[in-house]
């Protein structure tokens, strides 16, 4: 594993979250308050960019399109595609899709720069 630089740590302020291409992969970094975290930029469920209106909150981070929700810790679903926001589909299409895993990333802010470690 190797670290790889995403931004500079000052273009990342408090409670807010960009999403990075990183070595040929989208990553979504975040941070809340002092904490960093970092994650596969797309929801697992239909795919929706998480750093377009994401909440992140008690230590996980919402899909704005069906509300499924993942541990930031490791990844896991805290709760699957329970509301069919828009479109209406989405519930229908989360019962019949398995349930997956967000990756997490390990990260770190280093010398000014936040950086990713896969």
């Amino acid at each position: 594993m190797t670290w790889h630089n995403v931004m500079k740590s000052s273009k990342l302020k408090p409670g807010k979250k960009k999403m990075k291409s990183v070595k040929g992969k989208m990553v979504m970094v975040g941070r809340q308050g002092t904490t960093l975290f970092a994650t596969e930029a797309l929801c697992r469920h239909m795919r929706w960019p998480l750093a377009w209106g994401a909440k992140v909150e008690d230590d996980c981070v919402r899909c704005p399109l069906h509300q499924t929700t993942y541990n930031l810790d490791d990844g896991s679903v805290v709760e699957w595609s329970p509301f069919p926001l828009f479109p209406a589909y989405g519930k229908l299409v989360g019962a019949m899709s398995k349930k997956k895993d967000l990756k997490i990333y390990e990260v770190r802010d280093h010398e000014g720069m936040i950086q990713v470690n896969f």
